[in-house]
């Protein structure tokens, strides 16, 4: 995967400048970092917010979404350290970003978004990136892509009351989950390791904010 002749020379220096913010917050695994400098980010935010790309923030990405803060992102990755032989679930495409970061690391992710246009929006991104390894659906993420496990990764980047059995269900012998458990305005980052039919959960970060977790297994569209 490349970013070729799409990747603008313009925003080299500012990805830069991320990568180095990212470090600051304590993420200093280097084959992460290099993640960051492969994968531009620009191409996966709407027009308009572009200029904002590479600030360590989240960014409003339309339908009431966001693209995660991309330390988080980082955080994420440096935690779950997804391996080249792994399979990858992504609940919550967003806007592609992490997606793509994914397919540099594992083997193949599997991403659900409930939200038809962001979903194709990634996938045009993702195929102007030459990305192969990656399959979308347009769903309920809460009840996961039970076709294709079990998956070594589950990535959830929306926060839910509790954590969704169907998505425990689908964790392989030694998976590991993150996933944001909580109120809809705050949650805390939980990491859920499955060997055997032992699960365990820690909380890994307090004080999180995701856009809520809709779907069968959590929060309703409206109110609930």
């Amino acid at each position: 995967m490349g970013a070729g002749p799409l990747d603008d020379t313009r925003f080299v220096g500012y990805r830069r400048k991320l990568i180095e913010d990212i470090r600051a917050r304590g993420i200093d695994d280097l084959e992460t970092l290099q993640y960051f400098d492969r994968v531009p980010r620009h191409l996966f935010l709407p027009e308009g917010v572009r200029p904002r790309a590479y600030e360590d923030a989240p960014i409003p990405i339309g339908f009431g979404q966001t693209a995660s803060q991309p330390s988080l992102q980082a955080y994420y990755l440096s935690l779950l350290q997804p391996q080249r032989t792994e399979k990858v679930l992504e609940i919550g495409t967003g806007s592609g970003f992490l997606t793509a970061l994914l397919a540099l690391c594992s083997d193949r992710v599997y991403s659900v978004e409930r939200v038809r246009e962001l979903s194709v929006r990634a996938r045009v991104a993702l195929d102007a990136m030459a990305v192969q390894n990656v399959a979308l659906m347009v769903g309920d993420g809460t009840i996961g892509w039970k076709k294709y496990q079990p998956f070594n990764v589950i990535v959830v980047s929306a926060g839910g009351p509790s954590i969704p059995s169907a998505l425990v269900d689908q964790l392989a012998d030694g998976g590991r989950m993150l996933i944001p458990v909580g109120g809809r305005d705050s949650q805390e980052l939980v990491h859920v390791r499955k060997t055997g039919f032992l699960v365990t959960e820690d909380v890994v970060k307090d004080d999180v904010t995701f856009v809520p977790l809709l779907g069968q297994f959590a929060w309703k569209a409206e109110g609930g």
